[in-house]
């Protein structure tokens, strides 16, 4: 972040205008406008009451500190990630939170951090998660005020989250409220533009990204549309829901341990023994089947790698899951008979 954009975010941050900036400082409002815009930089004299003003230090304000680059933050990520798997999350925590503070203002890096070290706490099945949470909150409320839509939007999503899974419901309204409304569809602007251009590979692209997260969109309805006519006694209902799940995720070509996902659900909330055991012997030898998503023409632009080594790690994630949870006791021995806990 260069000093103009930090001069802009500490000025927001603090509800100051570029008036009271001005007035304090003893310099034209317009020229703070410059400083925010970058045409132009603060008299070196003036950089001391500038900090104080902003309640910042000069290193900050300065960045002596350079952002890192995304190929760097993504082999951070990978460190942390392997710290995680020899260390223990507790390490991993602290070497994360050590670069966050040699980085203070480089939101990319906290965003990647913060993201990974969230899913690890799932991935992993962390005991006390939610406390190593509260940890992770203040650098989501942090990145919420970002200027880059997609890192504030996804900081946005997950205070909403934290705030509706601790029953904090009108703290989750009040933030669902302050989310900008779309006018715009970017994405789909872009897909449009390029096929008329012949650029058909970054369109194609584009159309693709969609479709993948709408079929994601459509899962996650149908999942809370099945766990609310379950909590209604409407068995009929959420077996056709759990039906629509698992036909949507094999018609878009979803790794074929999705499609089982809305069943097994239906199973467990039924306390059903036979069928839980029957859902789970097909569901998780297919965790770890090999899937890429480039060999399905839906998804042929797409890049990264297939999600076998993310989903055979989560087949301990889920046995784990069962065999601790005492509401799933009916199916303890059979998972003790299997050692699936043991892979």
């Amino acid at each position: 972040m260069k000093i103009n954009q930090i001069i802009r975010k500490k000025r927001k941050e603090l509800s100051l205008t570029q008036e009271q900036v001005a007035d304090f400082l003893g310099v034209s409002t317009p020229a703070v406008n410059k400083w925010e815009k970058g045409s132009t930089y603060p008299d070196i004299t003036l950089l001391p009451a500038l900090a104080r003003l902003l309640k910042t230090d000069l290193n900050t304000l300065l960045c002596f500190q350079d952002d890192y680059t995304e190929v760097e933050i993504d082999h951070f990520v990978a460190e942390v990630d392997r710290t995680v798997r020899e260390q223990g999350i507790e390490v991993a925590f602290q070497q994360a939170i050590d670069k966050i503070h040699e980085y203070p203002t480089c939101e990319k890096l906290i965003h990647s951090v913060v993201l990974y070290l969230e899913g690890a706490l799932a991935l992993y099945s962390v005991p006390d998660a939610d406390l190593w949470r509260t940890k992770l909150e203040p650098y989501y409320n942090l990145l919420a005020a970002s200027d880059i839509p997609e890192i504030r939007d996804t900081a946005m999503s997950m205070l909403i989250s934290y705030a509706r899974n601790r029953g904090d419901f009108s703290k989750a309204e009040e933030l669902i409220r302050c989310l900008p409304p779309s006018v715009i569809d970017k994405e789909e602007q872009l897909a449009i533009l390029y096929q008329r251009q012949g650029r058909y590979s970054e369109a194609g692209k584009i159309w693709e990204h969609r479709i993948f997260q709408g079929v994601i969109e459509i899962q996650t309805a149908l999942i809370n549309m099945l766990e609310s006519a379950l909590q209604e006694d409407r068995e009929k209902d959420a077996a056709f829901f759990a039906e629509m799940y698992q036909t949507l995720t094999r018609q878009f070509c979803f790794p074929e341990w999705m499609s089982y996902n809305a069943e097994l659900q239906l199973a467990l909330a039924k306390k059903d023994s036979d069928r839980s055991r029957t859902v789970l012997e097909k569901m998780l030898p297919a965790m770890k089947k090999e899937w890429k998503a480039q060999d399905y023409a839906l998804y042929r632009h797409t890049s990264g790698s297939g999600s076998t080594w993310l989903s055979k790690n989560l087949v301990k994630v889920i046995a784990d899951e069962l065999m601790n949870n005492e509401e799933y006791a009916f199916l303890h021995d059979w998972l003790k008979k299997e050692e699936l806990t043991a892979q």
